[in-house]
């Protein structure tokens, strides 16, 4: 008897447990590739988010170590703007307390998809920083795993975790001395050389954290990050444990034949980690809302056409934008000095963006990416946004669902049409 009631009490508790727990998986049929939450099919309509005030970046901020009502004021005004935008997935980095997440999603209905950087910007080894992830080291390797095994652990009965991201654009990383955004290198054989000797050690490394996690959180798929398609063809060699692909891309206003791309070479789904514009045009030297508007509609009327059911690639499963607010702090991030001035400096080129592209000069400018501009701080450390013209652009877009009855490819694009910016 009393054998019997113990085990009634830990199936009732298991029952508790799980009944919270949202369960995310992928589902892959005839009518292509989607998520599915909760049995209903799941377009990600998401968004980078982070909170760092003028003045601050992600060294100094310690958000998640202010007082419950500082970050709940902040989280409050923030998720508000971003639920009336019908936003539903928020983009966050380790060290988001599993409670905030959950507040922000029963309060908000706002998901996450949580972010481990998997020593993207350096590793503590015994102690000592290690500011270059040589993933071939048995020692980082069993660090790395073991960081792993205990964020699956922490987070994974988490009502509101969407799924989890591994790295971000790690394998840009690989040429980078620095996390801060530079041109590429152009040379084929470099990239092949550095793809085999740094790549695959990596992406092998991630497949096996992937199936640690999966060993203790069933519900919810992992994805990685990687930076556009580069190294595909290893990612496909050594991901195979991974359920989606996602990455960072900027290609200006189209993804070309990425959808494409990812489903003959994985037969996965994609999923935008990154992606957008910024909101300064480099040409004129001035803020320029419009042009942000009209790269980030284009690219997500692009996302909702590749999704299951509608005859194209029918493996894009949604994105997040880039990103809620300007970051202030991001030129010069390694040494993230002049953070109480907002820099108009572009830090790479890409000609994707012909609206403000010149030939040999950057246009990119990274403390520009803010769907809303960032006001001042007041003396509790808070700040106001205020939205751009995307902002409003987006919500429009958003409130479109791609997988509803009767969405045609002829439907989406009459309805892009209809939005005005």
């Amino acid at each position: 008897m009393k054998i019997n009631f113990i085990r009634l009490v830990l199936f009732l508790f298991t029952i508790s447990v799980f009944s919270q727990t949202d369960k995310v998986k992928v589902v892959n049929d005839n009518q292509g590739i989607k998520l599915v939450v909760n049995g209903k099919s799941f377009m990600v309509n998401g968004m980078n988010w982070d909170y760092i005030p003028i003045g601050k970046n992600t060294v100094n901020i310690n958000f998640w170590d202010k007082s419950e009502g500082f970050i709940k004021e902040a989280i409050d005004t923030e998720m508000a703007l971003l639920k009336n935008m019908n936003v539903n997935a928020i983009r966050q980095y380790t060290g988001v307390p599993p409670k905030w997440i959950q507040y922000i999603y029963e309060n908000y209905g706002i998901y996450t998809m949580l972010n481990h950087s998997f020593g993207r910007y350096g590793l503590n080894l015994d102690g000592s920083w290690v500011a270059v992830t040589d993933y071939s080291d048995p020692l980082t390797q069993n660090e790395l795993l073991s960081e792993i095994e205990q964020w699956a652990k922490e987070y994974s009965n988490t009502p509101g975790l969407l799924l989890y991201l591994l790295g971000n654009e790690n394998n840009y990383g690989l040429f980078w001395a620095g996390a801060e955004t530079e041109d590429f290198p152009d040379k084929e054989e470099e990239r092949k050389i550095v793809g085999e000797e740094r790549g695959r050690p990596m992406y092998r490394l991630m497949n096996e954290a992937a199936k640690i996690i999966k060993e203790i959180d069933s519900f919810h798929p992992v994805a990685i990050c990687n930076g556009d398609v580069l190294f595909i063809d290893i990612v496909a060699d050594e991901c195979k444990d991974v359920d989606i692909y996602g990455t960072n891309t900027y290609r200006g206003v189209s993804f070309g034949d990425i959808f494409e791309v990812v489903k003959k070479k994985l037969n996965k789904p994609i999923l935008f980690t990154e992606f957008g514009s910024d909101a300064f045009n480099a040409k004129e030297g001035k803020e320029d809302q419009k042009m942000q508007t009209y790269y980030d509609v284009a690219n997500w009327k692009e996302i909702y056409k590749n999704a299951a059911g509608l005859g194209k690639s029918e493996n894009s499963v949604g994105g997040f934008t880039f990103q809620f607010s300007d970051g202030w702090w991001k030129f010069g991030f390694d040494y993230r000095k002049n953070a109480d001035l907002h820099d108009n400096d572009a830090s790479w080129s890409n000609g994707g963006y012909s609206i403000d592209f010149v030939e040999n000069k950057n246009n990119m400018n990274e403390e520009w990416f803010g769907i809303c501009a960032k006001g001042p701080t007041n003396p509790q450390g808070l700040y106001k946004l205020y939205p751009r013209e995307a902002y409003y652009a987006l919500k429009e877009v958003h409130k479109l669902n791609p997988y509803a009855e009767g969405v045609t490819l002829n439907v989406i694009d009459d309805y892009f049409l209809k939005i005005s910016y």
